[in-house]
């Protein structure tokens, strides 16, 4: 079988989704590999080293889409609402898809993918358990967020982080907030940690508070409860207002506490909460700095701007997304890692090997034979369940 690496084509986009050091191993299974020319260089992985991994480099995107059986991509058509349409003239029945899909977005546009005949897998959806670990896209590409989101915050922050003594006296440490203790979340912590900064966090998840102490942060616990606060794949579940709101209040002191909040509260499918409001903006310390990493999806403070750098209060908000894709050489290592040992697992001998009592190809596996297969996603977009043909 062949596997196809296009250019990624949504705007300021410099990942790859595989690198020259994972081609080796996909060859020795059976596979071979052509790249589009190009395809790695903004990620600094030029041609001429896929090239001599044993990689075969073509002209153009439409040869790479005649040539493969499956294409991997960084950003699919389902999560590159910009460019991503060019691709599907491109699609034909049979092909195979993987990569980020947002599956949990636009219905029409994985519809859309079905009719093609395409084969697609979503790797939002892979299960969080020890087996897909190594598959873990979304996890990897949070964690570069995590890091990024910390650099930030001390970029803009016109103050410095750690503790220093000096002959000009002793300054004092930056103190971090981070609201959302997931994977973003604890890189962030521990960015901001070993940047100097003093570094605290909540999670509405109690399960977060340990990881939280564990790299030195300093759990914050309000006197309220979330009820069944994560779901079975350990993401934090959405709460009614009351909830929310309360917990606004009781967060209030910590942000105007706080040198810089970083903000990472996502629930899958749905609009981001609202964690920070514009008073509890107003009542930060001139200079103070918001990283809001929920911005692409509305974001997690009322202020935010997505893709938009602002200054509210005197407090900067930074709405940037996409970070992953500001640290491409790293970010393309380890998003090819992650899907070059989902390719081992679903080709074996030659074939794509769709065991659907496997819950790894099961739960990932997003269209096939025309039609939205993937059960979570019927369910959640009200779709009738699929009649099993004889």
């Amino acid at each position: 079988m062949i596997v196809g690496v296009p250019r990624e084509t949504f705007p300021e986009e410099r990942r790859v989704a595989l690198v020259p050091g994972t081609v080796p191993n996909l060859t020795k299974a059976g596979l071979e590999v052509v790249v589009e020319a190009g395809a790695g260089g903004s990620a600094g992985y030029p041609d001429a080293e896929y090239a001599a991994k044993g990689a075969k480099i073509v002209p153009s995107r439409a040869e790479v889409f005649r040539a493969a059986d499956i294409v991997v991509q960084v950003l699919c058509y389902g999560s590159n609402d910009k460019t991503g349409k060019a691709d599907v003239p491109l699609y034909r029945r049979g092909h195979v898809l993987i990569g980020f899909l947002r599956p949990l977005g636009s219905i029409e546009t994985i519809q859309e993918i079905a009719s093609k005949g395409v084969t697609s897998f979503s790797v939002e959806l892979m299960p969080r358990t020890t087996r897909a670990q190594s598959m873990d896209a979304l996890s990897s590409m949070a964690t570069i967020c995590g890091y990024k989101a910390a650099l930030l915050a001390a970029d803009k922050l016109p103050r410095i982080f750690p503790m220093l003594t000096t002959a000009a006296g002793t300054i004092t440490p930056a103190r971090a907030f981070i609201i959302g203790a997931g994977v973003a979340g604890l890189q962030a912590i521990s960015t901001a940690r070993r940047l100097g900064a003093v570094a605290s966090a909540y999670d509405l998840r109690p399960a977060a508070k340990e990881q939280v102490q564990s790299l030195g942060g300093r759990f914050v616990e309000l006197p309220i409860e979330a009820k069944d606060a994560q779901d079975s794949r350990g993401y934090a579940r959405a709460q009614d207002e009351t909830f929310y709101q309360r917990q606004r209040e009781l967060l209030a002191k910590a942000v105007a506490y706080s040198d810089v909040v970083i903000t990472a509260a996502v629930i899958p499918g749905k609009k981001p909460p609202l964690l920070v409001t514009k008073e509890m903006v107003a009542s930060m310390a001139p200079g103070s700095v918001i990283v809001d990493l929920a911005s692409e999806r509305g974001g997690n403070c009322e202020l935010t701007k997505p893709a938009e750098i602002i200054v509210e209060h005197g407090v900067t908000i930074i709405g940037t997304f996409n970070l992953a894709s500001s640290v491409p050489y790293h970010a393309s290592q380890m998003y090819a890692r992650n899907l070059s040992a989902f390719l081992l697992h679903l080709v074996k001998e030659g074939k794509l090997q769709l065991n659907l009592d496997d819950e790894i190809v099961r739960e990932t596996l997003l269209t096939k034979d025309g039609e939205v297969v993937n059960p979570r996603i019927r369910e959640f977009f009200s779709l009738p369940a699929l009649v099993a043909k004889a």
